[in-house]
């Protein structure tokens, strides 16, 4: 989860402090964790496409893409907090349709988690802007169909390594289609390859190995925390403010967590 909080971290305080554009930084973000799971994997004689698949690379590439463009205009704590309620209704949603119930506590937290997104989003001077609001929850969606694809992908590192590689091409693609609006910047440059290298591909590393022992609807919830972790993140590092609306639907989506994970 520190390793999620700081790719929000990442990403904003790079396209809010350099010159680097959001196409740009999504490619990078791809291809050095592409390159860093290569290694790690040839490194163990493993094969790097052995594992993953198509359908999880587009995702990866989805989520990537709407998370760097959501992020030009929404703050770390804002972003994070779309980000993982978006994750936690789609992982919630899948987890109903396949059999899981909800009952008592349970069923009280993901409504008043739901409820305090839905706070978040209303209209009002202090509302998020829509289309970057937009880009954040579909990033959502992408990265929670990602996450269930993910838990019966086998060995988390083989998975995540053949996902990234094969992103890598979706991210190629996007770099050719906008190459004459790229603005390069060593250091946005830097918080890219930070994002892709560490927090992105050996984070999920962790993340695929701990997805087998979680239900579908405790993996969208734990992910909640996230938010908690960028805002404070976010108010020391980044100097970003901390809204009423902001605090109260944190309260709201952050308490939904305690019932729905509650014995």
């Amino acid at each position: 989860m520190l390793a999620f909080a700081s790719n929000s971290l990442l990403c904003r305080i790079a396209l809010r402090d350099t010159s680097i554009d959001a196409a740009s930084f999504t490619s990078i973000r791809l291809a050095s964790g592409a390159l860093v799971l290569w290694i790690l994997l040839r490194s163990r004689g493993r094969q790097p496409l052995a594992a993953g698949s198509w359908p999880m690379a587009a995702m990866l590439f989805a989520y990537a893409v709407c998370f760097s463009f959501a992020y030009r205009d929404l703050t770390a704590a804002t972003g994070a907090l779309l980000l993982f309620g978006a994750v936690q209704l789609t992982m919630t949603a899948y987890g109903l349709f396949s059999g899981e119930r909800l009952r008592g506590l349970r069923l009280v937290g993901v409504l008043v988690a739901i409820a305090g997104l839905l706070w978040l989003l209303l209209p009002g001077l202090s509302a998020p802007p829509a289309l970057a609001a937009g880009l954040m929850l579909a990033s959502g969606i992408a990265w929670g169909i990602y996450s269930l694809l993910g838990r019966g992908a086998g060995d988390p590192t083989a998975a995540t390594g053949g996902n990234f590689i094969r992103a890598v091409p979706f991210a190629a693609i996007l770099s050719l289609a906008v190459a004459t609006q790229a603005q390069p910047d060593q250091t946005g440059l830097i918080y890219a390859v930070a994002s892709g290298a560490v927090t992105s591909g050996l984070g999920y590393v962790l993340w695929y190995a701990a997805l087998p022992a979680l239900s579908a609807t405790s993996a969208a919830t734990i992910q909640l925390c996230v938010p908690a972790i960028a805002a404070l993140g976010g108010v020391v590092l980044l100097a970003e403010p901390i809204t009423a609306r902001l605090l109260f639907a944190s309260a709201a989506i952050l308490g939904g967590i305690a019932l729905t994970i509650r014995k």
